[in-house]
């Protein structure tokens, strides 16, 4: 059963087993405006909770995206390299930064659900 959760700094993680595809929401991505540029992580790569994993730019700043638990980046989305808006058009469908294999599915049980995330950016 996949299950979505969000985070304070507005990155939203799917989780499908031990196995989970992280992007940032849809209110990141309007506050940020258009993106032009999205630095992504590299296959294989371990990332903690907290960690800055990847950089997305737009006309207005630079933002970074933090690892919402650990684990091991498994995929980038390469499509984002030439096509960044994909992010502002779909942000938690095709507009996805990576996936990751989870270390410590525990990580989630501080991570907000739907409704919870709503309340939070109000």
């Amino acid at each position: 059963m996949t299950q979505t959760y969000y985070t304070e700094d507005h990155e939203w993680i799917r989780v499908d087993g031990d196995t989970a595809t992280v992007g940032i929401t849809d209110y990141a991505q309007e506050q940020l405006g258009d993106l032009v540029f999205v630095e992504l992580p590299e296959a294989g790569r371990s990332v903690k909770k907290g960690d800055t994993a990847v950089t997305v730019e737009s006309v207005k700043a630079a933002s970074d995206v933090y690892a919402p638990a650990d684990g091991e980046i498994l995929e980038a989305n390469s499509a984002l390299s030439s096509e960044p808006a994909l992010i502002n058009s779909s942000a938690t469908g095709d507009g996805w930064l990576w996936k990751m294999k989870l270390s410590d599915k525990g990580q989630l049980e501080g991570l907000m659900d739907e409704a919870a995330y709503k309340n939070h950016i109000g």
